[in-house]
């Protein structure tokens, strides 16, 4: 397959140590028809891909090398559930910068949130738990595992809509993306998504460790223009329960640029290539437990027995997005996907135990045929997710090829 030539005059960006000369040229080429059927019509799509090499010194240090296709960080997305992994990360910088203030919990201690304006929630047990009681750590499982929308949400609301703005802005993370807002749940305006329930930790015994207040977030925060956010040519109204033939505003909701939100992966998948002032405030546990949550399948927990989820492939869209057959035990993909209103999104580091390969990888592309947003008919089993299983074995069948002269020691990031 050979797409116009027009396209390769599109931002091509690398940084770091050169390798091999890259052409996408080389990489973009498949007899797969969904993929095909997307790379024809890539403005209809809204294509974006960031494909991050590394390379290792004898040390084991690496160096990164990404390559753009299509890249427009100034061009609005929506991003869906990928929201929830720098949020997670978050959560646990947040829980450090108060355990550091002296308050005896971690991410294991019981957590319930209060709620005390419309239309928040309570939230003082988790049936998916053996305790049956709800604490960051499982949030964040659930929130990886099967991208749990309340588990988001609670810690969300833990974080706070400018804390966790901020804590991603401080650190480099985030350029212009910001997260606004619940997901999966309505009734909530854009003031009531400023403010976070207040969230108290306990004890076994009942016994309040600590009480955090109800957040606000002030006008402090701001956010550029972005091009694009009026999208399709029509969408449903939950309430007049009619389609509206207007585009879909989304002015106000959710957005991560596809750099940003590979940068939030790197600075946990490879913290030390970072100075400590642009890293999350996280333990070497912390990791750990962020290695294993992001690595694991549903078949691993047991309240997801026989639920239409429970393969491994559910939320892990490169290479197996399209397939409900296992994982084999040598290939690894941490990473976070989203989709809502059409829209595909994943971000992922994927490893090879047997051949030494690893890379980050992420993409975004648009799946709404008959432009109406909201309304549940999407592409995604016939033509969205089928694209990035492919483009994700392209990707890993060109990495198979690269001199890889030092691998790395993957130890670290196994159970």
């Amino acid at each position: 397959m050979k797409y116009a030539l027009s396209l390769c005059l599109f931002l091509l960006y690398s940084c770091g140590a050169p390798n091999a000369p890259f052409s996408w040229d080389a990489i973009l080429e498949s007899d797969h028809e969904a993929f095909n059927t997307i790379m024809a019509d890539l403005p209809k799509y809204e294509l974006q891909i960031n494909y991050t090499q590394i390379d290792r010194d004898a040390e084991g240090s690496p160096t990164l090398t990404s390559h753009e296709f299509l890249v427009d960080t100034m061009r609005y997305f929506y991003p869906a559930s990928t929201v929830k992994m720098p949020t997670a990360f978050v959560a646990l910088h947040h829980l450090n910068e108060l355990r550091a203030a002296g308050h005896s919990i971690d991410r294991n201690t019981i957590m319930h949130h209060d709620s005390i304006r419309p239309p928040q929630q309570a939230a003082v047990s988790d049936t998916t738990h053996a305790s049956g009681q709800p604490s960051i750590a499982h949030y964040i499982n659930k929130l990886f595992v099967v991208s749990d929308n309340d588990a988001y949400n609670r810690l969300y609301e833990f974080c706070g809509q400018e804390r966790l703005n901020q804590t991603l802005q401080d650190i480099g993370a985030f350029g212009n993306s910001r997260i606004r807002t619940r997901v999966g749940i309505s009734g909530f305006t854009t003031k009531d998504n400023k403010y976070g329930n207040p969230v108290s930790f306990l004890q076994h015994d009942g016994t309040v460790v600590y009480h955090q207040n109800e957040s606000y977030a002030g006008d402090s925060l701001s956010f550029p223009y972005l091009t694009g956010m009026q999208k399709g040519q029509g969408y449903y109204d939950d309430v007049l329960d009619s389609i509206i033939m207007k585009p879909f505003d989304m002015e106000a909701k959710n957005f991560i640029n596809i750099k940003d939100l590979e940068s939030s992966l790197h600075r946990v998948i490879l913290p030390d290539i970072f100075p400590a002032a642009e890293r999350f405030n996280l333990s070497d546990d912390d990791y750990r437990f962020l290695y294993e949550s992001m690595s694991k399948y549903p078949s691993d927990y047991d309240y997801l027995e026989d639920q239409e989820e429970d393969y491994d492939g559910y939320v892990k869209f490169f290479l197996y997005g399209d397939t409900k057959e296992a994982i084999p035990d040598h290939i690894h993909i941490f990473n976070k996907v989203g989709f809502a209103y059409g829209t595909l999104t994943d971000c992922a580091y994927i490893f090879d135990t047997e051949s030494g390969v690893e890379f980050f990888l992420t993409a975004t592309l648009l799946v709404n045929d008959n432009g109406i947003f909201n309304d549940g008919h999407y592409e995604y089993e016939e033509l969205g997710i089928p694209f990035l299983a492919e483009l994700g074995r392209l990707i890993y069948q060109h990495e198979l090829t690269r001199d890889r002269k030092h691998r790395a020691d993957f130890s670290k990031y196994l159970k």
